[in-house]
């Protein structure tokens, strides 16, 4: 199965972009992941965050390859543990899915469109983070989920 993570923004914060790369490598070593970028829009004024959120959302929706698996990142969507993250990863690589989308929006969210489009809203915490933070703690819980399914010691 191939990972394939979809955010909105850069990674500016350099502690955030040694944690991202240093988590990718080492998820490299179980599943291919790809991580793409677009451009996030930015914004002063209140009326403009529906149209940023919207253009936002119709940029990641043509970038869902069909047929994948979509899980929007979202603050109010479901809480997992890790081991109930690496159970459903376990089922999609046993079932054949092909890849899964993972959706992270930028500083303003996801559209609705996007949330009811995703097979699965998953929440990493009730907490807010920033986009960027959120790429990291999603890449580790990733990682985790590889080391759990293959019971390696990293998750205790």
């Amino acid at each position: 199965m191939k990972l394939n993570l979809l955010c909105v923004g850069r990674l500016t914060i350099p502690y955030l972009s040694d944690g991202c790369g240093e988590y990718t490598k080492r998820l490299k070593r179980y599943l291919p992941l790809s991580i793409t970028e677009i451009k996030e829009h930015k914004t002063g004024r209140k009326q403009d965050l529906p149209r940023i959120i919207a253009s936002e959302g119709e940029n990641l929706q043509q970038r869902i390859p069909k047929g994948t698996f979509v899980i929007a990142l979202d603050q109010q969507g479901k809480n997992l543990s890790s081991k109930q993250l690496a159970t459903l990863m376990n089922e999609h690589m046993v079932r054949g899915t092909s890849e899964w989308v993972l959706i992270i929006g930028g500083p303003y969210g996801l559209s609705q469109d996007l949330r009811q489009q995703a097979d699965l809203v998953l929440s990493l915490t009730e907490l807010t983070l920033t986009h960027q933070m959120a790429r990291m703690l999603l890449l580790e819980q990733l990682y985790r989920c590889c080391t759990i399914i293959r019971n390696e010691p990293y998750h205790h």
